[in-house]
């Protein structure tokens, strides 16, 4: 069976600075895989490339069977997620909706289905100013599954949110999974490895895939490394 996501040699450069460093991975179908990295990681840089919304300096990106670069098809069965807020901060809740929903196609069944697993009926005559960041978050990612996509990526989905959001994204995520969609989350924020089942780790351009607990241990060893370092120099 062919990868959901493939990407082979991928370099990315901006000026003189190296952001990617020739990356390879494959995702199959119904994967739920994280990408972990922190500030400068390259994390973000990614997720925007396997989104569509950025170029690369050289390698290549399939997304179902389809060359990223040359072809913009697979962008009608993606959902995305960024990291940055891309709701329109003038309109409600249900307008959100509504809006996103003409761009993809879909029927008013399909807003008022996610409104309601994504518990939003409360909301839909709010302002996005007034309305809490795990509202905010619900929002986005039923805006991004409005299409019914096949490949969900999404960058920073819970970070600094409330614990009933979460638990409510992660539920739809497994739910998205189990229904055989492909997710690729980001995050950088090592507990949520326990979610995924791989871990595409970036540190300064590189990548290495981890299982989650792999990858645990990865960060307490760095952790334990930084310590013992900062404690010969006298840092702390």
């Amino acid at each position: 069976m062919e990868p959901i996501i493939k990407v082979s040699n991928l370099v990315q450069k901006a000026k003189r600075r190296t952001i990617l460093q020739d990356i390879s991975f494959e995702v199959p179908q119904g994967a739920w895989w994280g990408i972990f990295g922190t500030q400068n990681s390259g994390k973000t840089s990614l997720m925007h490339i396997l989104a569509g919304v950025a170029r690369f300096s050289s390698g290549q990106v399939e997304i179902l069977g389809m060359n990223a670069a040359k072809s913009e098809k697979f962008k009608r069965h993606l959902g995305l997620v960024t990291e940055e807020n891309s709701l329109f901060q003038d309109m409600t809740v249900a307008e959100n909706l509504d809006f996103i929903a003409v761009l993809k196609n879909a029927s008013h069944n399909d807003v008022q289905e996610m409104a309601e697993r994504f518990e939003l009926q409360d909301y839909l005559a709010e302002p996005l100013g007034f309305i809490k960041k795990g509202v905010l978050q619900r929002l986005a990612l039923a805006c991004a599954m409005l299409n019914r996509p096949q490949v969900l990526i999404a960058d920073e989905l819970m970070e600094n949110i409330d614990l009933y959001s979460r638990s409510l994204i992660l539920r739809e995520l497994k739910s998205f999974q189990s229904g055989g969609g492909t997710c690729l989350w980001a995050f950088s924020t090592i507990d949520f490895c326990q979610y995924v089942e791989r871990v595409l780790w970036l540190e300064d351009g590189k990548m290495t895939l981890y299982k989650p607990e792999e990858a645990l241990s990865e960060w307490n060893r760095q952790g334990k490394m930084y310590q013992e370092n900062a404690l010969r120099t006298g840092c702390v």
